[in-house]
């Protein structure tokens, strides 16, 4: 399953840069991840202060 941006999102950014297939974007209140991009490789999770990204 692809992951997720949680609400804990604080729009800092550091997940944007770090995903290999450019599955992130700034959403409206949150950065978010398109599903059929992501390829689950956990790079977002591993560099995000508040864990906002999360598998599904």
């Amino acid at each position: 399953m692809a992951y997720k941006i949680s609400d804990d999102c604080i729009s800092c950014g550091a997940c944007e840069s770090e995903c290999p297939v450019n599955a992130i974007s700034a959403g409206d209140s949150k950065y978010e991840i398109d599903e059929a991009t992501c390829i689950e490789c956990g790079a977002c999770a591993g560099v995000c202060p508040v864990g906002a990204p999360q598998a599904e």
